[in-house]
């Protein structure tokens, strides 16, 4: 006979105690719960990397700005544009927490197919970035 309710009853909520500790469920068994989406308690490997990517893109991306800015260039992100000119040097720190709470936040609804698409998105959408970034630095220097 059992104690306590039955955990299971209920689908996971998407921060839980069992989130930072102990939890165990890191997929699902069911066809029907992958398509659908949820919550997990453990995220893989192969997430941390992809999102690790992304925040090494983001510090290139950042890195190549300044760089190309300091060539001569413009920034055509008008939001990007806005921090440069209101922090600085400082615009680093500013696109780190933005991008930062945003992968933190796709981590978190990484099993829902809406979440993996802006994973994706972002992985690609930010390597054609910085590889125009690159050739524009070798066009201009």
């Amino acid at each position: 006979m059992r104690k306590h309710s039955d955990r299971r009853l209920k689908p996971t909520p998407m921060l839980s105690r069992y989130t930072f500790s102990r939890g165990r469920r890191s997929s699902f068994r069911r066809r029907e719960d992958r398509l659908r989406g949820g919550y997990v308690d453990r995220y893989g490997h192969r997430l941390f990397t992809v999102l690790l990517w992304i925040v090494v893109l983001n510090i290139f991306d950042a890195l190549f700005t300044h760089m190309i800015l300091d060539c001569g260039g413009t920034e055509l992100n008008p939001f990007a544009d806005w921090a440069i000119t209101a922090f600085g040097h400082h615009f680093i720190v500013w696109k780190l927490a933005v991008i930062g709470c945003s992968l933190l936040l796709l981590c978190l609804h990484s099993k829902f197919r809406i979440a993996k698409a802006a994973i994706a998105m972002a992985v690609i959408l930010y390597s054609g970035v910085v590889f125009y970034q690159i050739v524009l630095m070798s066009c201009l220097m």
